[in-house]
Order: structure tokens, then sequence, then C-alpha cells
């Protein structure tokens, strides 16, 4: 959940997105802060409630995400249960638990929270980087699988319980676009039906932006050594009523005697991907499944990410992948996106 081990590179063109001043009813608030490592800005046209008073429901959201699913908070709900107290589940918890086993039974085990031990062996987790053996990873993947996580009702509420106690969970994957979609739930009881959400450039939109069209949203190019965001764009995507996350391997990886290892993990292999698949654009109905599709298409490649998506009309998608030395791009048929070469 925190920014620098996020894999979403989605930026928005602030240029359409920028409040008026005046306080007429269809003013448009920018309201941002700091949330889950990083930043949080959302953009909705005003309705019910006055600007203080939402920011201070979003605010209090973001807290109550932060104290449930963050791996980094070491007083969290996640990192209670991580080291093996016995806690009852709050309904945050609960849910993202549910959609996340949801998705990695839909995936075949491709997307899957409980590889968090893997992505602590390879530096990419909650932890220090460990030492890398294959004797290593496979001693580490005995424990991994959702299979290992179970529900229990008792007198205090929903209780987790582990097939194995080293078992653990990491939902980063998952738990931006997850909370996206609860502030959004913030702004539709607020009567709020024109707003953007960026949390962790995860982002879920509705309706229109403050000049009266789709929402605007750039793709830097998934390229090596690209950190500065909006320098180099990829695409720029015309979105409404959905959720969007990007995914790639450009930003967050490490060399080591001279190869490249990425952050997306195969928990099948338990090992970093190496495929020519860049990055991955996922719309979806909701921000939770384009974060873990996202994911998901990342870990398979893009041929697989291809058959996947052919078969889900529900979902757009603009995969940017490298073939015969040269980026190349697929775009499902309903994705609304301008590219650059």
């Amino acid at each position: 959940m925190q920014e620098m081990y996020r894999n979403a590179i989605l930026l928005l063109l602030i240029s359409l997105l920028i409040p008026c001043s005046c306080s007429k009813p269809d003013t448009y608030l920018r309201i941002e802060g700091f949330a889950q490592g990083g930043t949080y800005h959302v953009t909705c046209r005003q309705a019910g409630l006055k600007e203080d008073e939402l920011r201070a429901r979003i605010d209090a959201c973001l807290r109550d995400i932060d104290f449930s699913l963050s791996g980094y908070n070491k007083g969290s709900l996640l990192s209670r249960l991580n080291a093996g107290e016995d806690l009852p589940l709050d309904t945050l918890f609960l849910g993202c638990f549910l959609r996340s086993r949801e998705i990695w039974a839909e995936s075949g085990g491709a997307f899957d929270p409980s590889a968090a031990p893997l992505f602590d062996l390879w530096g990419f987790g909650f932890s220090n980087k460990g030492t890398v053996t294959q004797v290593a990873v496979d001693s580490v993947r005995a424990f991994t699988g959702m299979d290992l996580f179970s529900l229990e009702e008792r007198d205090d509420g929903m209780h987790l319980v582990k097939a194995d106690p080293r078992a653990r969970l990491n939902f980063n994957a998952i738990a931006q676009g997850y909370s996206c979609d609860l502030v959004a739930a913030i702004l539709e009881d607020a009567g709020c039906r024109d707003y953007l959400i960026d949390i962790g450039r995860e982002i879920r939109c509705r309706g229109l932006n403050s000049s009266g069209g789709p929402w605007r949203i750039g793709l830097d190019r998934p390229v090596d050594g690209n950190y500065d965001e909006g320098a180099d764009l990829q695409a720029i995507i015309e979105a409404r009523d959905c959720g969007i996350v990007t995914s790639g391997n450009y930003r967050k990886f490490y060399i080591e005697d001279g190869k490249k290892y990425a952050h997306t993990i195969d928990p099948s292999t338990g090992m970093p991907v190496s495929h020519n698949l860049l990055s991955a654009t996922i719309i979806a109905a909701d921000a939770a499944t384009a974060d873990a599709y996202a994911t998901w298409m990342m870990v398979v490649g893009e041929e697989e990410a291809r058959r996947i998506l052919e078969a889900r009309p529900d979902l757009e998608a603009l995969l940017v992948y490298e073939a015969d030395g040269r980026i190349q791009i697929f775009q499902t048929p309903g994705m609304q996106a301008r590219t650059f070469d």
C-alpha cells in the first residue's frame, strides 16, 4: 500500500481537473491529502455535503483502511494477523479478503495475496529481502495459497483461520483499488454523481469532468528509467463510470548480477516474471477488480492476457509489450485511448 511499492502508473491530466472557486451548486471541489504511504486526490462536483465535511469523511475512511489492511502499519489488523494474533475481522478486512479469494480462484492462483512470504523473500514485501535460493523459494511456496485461509464465525465475530501458521497475506495488489471504491461509496452517499478518485494512481471515476467531458487519464510510457510522471506518455484514455488501474514492472525492480528482477511475482513458480509484457491497464466496473486484474495480466504475460481478455467483454484493456525490439500496443475494441509511438 505504500507508494514506493505500488505498481500503478496512471497520471492524471491535472489541467482538466481544476476546481472552481465559486460557491455555485455545480462547483467542482478538489480534495487531497496523504494516505497509504502516498497521496490521494478527489475531484468531484459539489453535492449535499460541504467540502470540510466531505474531506473529514474521506480521511476517516482512509485511516480506517490503513489500520485494517496496511502491511506497513505494524498496528494494523493485517500486520497483527500476519504476526500470529487471533483477532475478529472488521468489515473492511473481510470485504477485501472475500473479493481477493474470488479473484484468486478465477485466476487459477495468478492473483494471490497469500504470496506475501514470496514478496518478502524477494524484497518486494513488508520486510527486508531474504537470501534467495531455489530451495528457499520452494520452501516458501509450501505455505502460500488462499486455500490455506478459512473463516470461522465466533461469538465476537468472524475470525481468519490459517492451515499453516507461517501463512501471511499482502493486499497491495488490490487494496488501493478497494480504497477507491470505498471513497466512491462516500461520494455516492453524499449525492455526488461526477467525480474522479485517485489513490496512489489507482482510479475510480463517474460522470463528467468540470469541462463537461469524460475524464482523461494519461498513461506513462513503461520503459525502465521513466520516473518523471507525465513527461513521456504512452496513451491518453477517456473514461467514465469505471475503475482504471495500470500495473507495470518498469519502476519497481532491482538489478542483481546484471539481471533485472521485477516486483511482479508468479506464485506458480515463486519467481519474478521475465516475459515481454511491460504494462497492463484494466478498465472494470470497480477499481478493486481493475487493480487485481492488472496484476493478474502482468503475472501471466501478453499472450495469455489477450486470451483472457477476449473471453471477458466486461473488461477493457490496453497492454504495452515488447516484440521484435519495439514497443507494441494491444487494445480491446471498446478502449477509448489515444496512443503515442
